[in-house]
């Protein structure tokens, strides 16, 4: 039969094998995983996960797969999935691709409850643990490549329910070694289970979206390896009857090539942005620009002084759901860009604490609010790879000063060094884990490949 863009990626799925991975995106992915451990661990601490375990509980029937910072509770497969997947992005804390996903928290806890379902005799190595997550990461990323809508800040549908979802059941297909025909399969039905509104942004049903994501590639996958079927020119553009198309105005899907020495994995290409603090992807050239006129302005005043500024002015890209000028919850302050910029000016930081209820609603921080003014420049595109965070403080005395952003420290163009990153694995884990803990997990991680058992993790 002629090859189809759906039967390359089960292909691809099928035959994608650990001596394809280079070395960079082995240890790309290990951080990855590191970083993403840390983020569902504090994560477990939230409002949020809380609910979403208690609702998870009513239905442990067959409880084998462990859940982030709760010893001794185990759940479902699935729902241990959604569980860690809901924790991984309760704070927005999870690590960004470009176009824009949230790529591990998709996947990583669907491997991890799969690892743990599966019998001693056919446990995955670390080596195929690596692998699948690397399959789930370079199907979300070719798949977002398909549409030209997919590279600018999203309206319509959060890319992690979508992209996210076929990510989950490709790594998930993969570990559970299914054929080429099932692998296909497993595509198909994600596509049915995927998608989730932008409206849902800033409210405490956008974690769900990961969570609902890398549970229902899980079961994509157990359905598939069970013999449940689905069309196999999902991802192909069929004129007149919508597949995966039905998420993107623009869709334009190419083959995937088989890997080996002509195929070189998309995170081979360009690395992952990690967040320094818990809020959307956005706010983070706003922190950085705030921050640097922050230092201008206590070089000039001596201090920071919030009397001596008339205005604040922020120039942002346009994206509706980030452009809140008086939040009142933690998940609404995640995301505006004025909170997170006077949030920076008013403390010289942005942090976990920063988000609590007593911050967001200090009457200085309102004071705040109250001077800031928004821009659009035309040259500022709601997009992650060239936008860019402008504050500038126009004082009383008639002064301006200005702070920019280009690049903030963890962008994929600037990605946080190792030791940055075990600081913010350490912080995260250290709320829910003892220190000899978090420590075998650093390890654990860090020879992933001479792993015997992937469930250790």
């Amino acid at each position: 039969p002629e090859e189809t863009v759906t039967s390359s990626f089960a292909s691809f799925i099928h035959a994608a094998r650990p001596e394809h991975l280079s070395q960079t995106v082995r240890q790309r992915s290990k951080r990855m995983i590191l970083d993403s451990i840390g983020v569902g661990l504090v994560g477990s601490t939230t409002r949020v996960f809380d609910i979403a375990l208690r609702y998870c509980r009513l239905y442990s029937s067959v409880a084998v797969s462990s859940v982030y910072g709760k010893p001794g509770v185990k759940l479902s497969p699935t729902l241990a999935a959604f569980t860690n997947g809901v924790a991984t992005h309760s704070m927005d804390f999870d690590d960004t691709w470009h176009p824009a996903t949230h790529p591990s928290g998709a996947i990583l806890p669907a491997l991890l409850a799969a690892s743990q379902m599966l019998p001693p005799s056919t446990k995955p190595s670390g080596l195929d643990f690596l692998l699948a997550f690397n399959v789930g990461l370079e199907v979300q990323g070719r798949l977002m490549h398909f549409s030209t809508e997919a590279h600018d800040i999203p309206k319509r549908f959060h890319p992690p329910s979508v992209v996210g979802t076929l990510g989950s059941a490709a790594a998930t297909a993969k570990l559970l070694s299914l054929s080429s025909a099932q692998c296909c399969h497993a595509l198909g039905i994600a596509a049915s289970l995927a998608g989730a509104p932008m409206a849902n942004a800033a409210t405490q049903a956008k974690p769900l979206h990961v969570g609902n994501a890398t549970r229902l590639g899980l079961e994509a996958a157990l359905l598939a390896a069970r013999g449940m079927e689905a069309n196999p020119l999902i991802l192909d553009d069929i004129p007149g009857c919508s597949g995966f198309s039905a998420f993107y105005g623009i869709y334009q899907p190419k083959p995937l090539s088989a890997p080996g020495e002509h195929h070189e994995f998309l995170l081979e290409k360009q690395d992952i942005a990690f967040k320094r603090f818990p809020a959307h992807l956005g706010m983070h050239w706003v922190v950085d620009a705030a921050l640097s006129v922050r230092n201008l302005f206590i070089n000039y005043a001596g201090s920071f002084s919030p009397s001596l500024i008339r205005t604040i002015m922020l120039k942002i890209p346009v994206s509706k759901y980030i452009n809140r000028p008086f939040p009142s919850s933690e998940h609404q302050a995640r995301h505006s860009f004025q909170f997170n910029a006077c949030a920076a000016l008013l403390d010289g930081e942005v942090g976990l604490g920063s988000f609590s209820e007593s911050s967001i609603h200090r009457q200085e921080l309102r004071e705040l609010l109250d001077k800031v003014v928004v821009e659009h420049p035309e040259d500022n595109v709601a997009n992650f790879d060239k936008m860019y965070g402008e504050v500038a403080l126009l004082l009383h005395s008639g002064d301006v000063l200005t702070g920019k952003c280009d690049t903030f420290y963890g962008h994929w163009r600037k990605p946080l060094s190792k030791e940055s990153l075990l600081k913010k694995f350490r912080s995260n884990a250290s709320h829910v884990l003892s220190e000899e803990k978090i420590e075998a997990i650093i390890t654990l991680v860090d020879n992933l490949e001479n792993l015997s058992d992937s469930s250790q993790l």
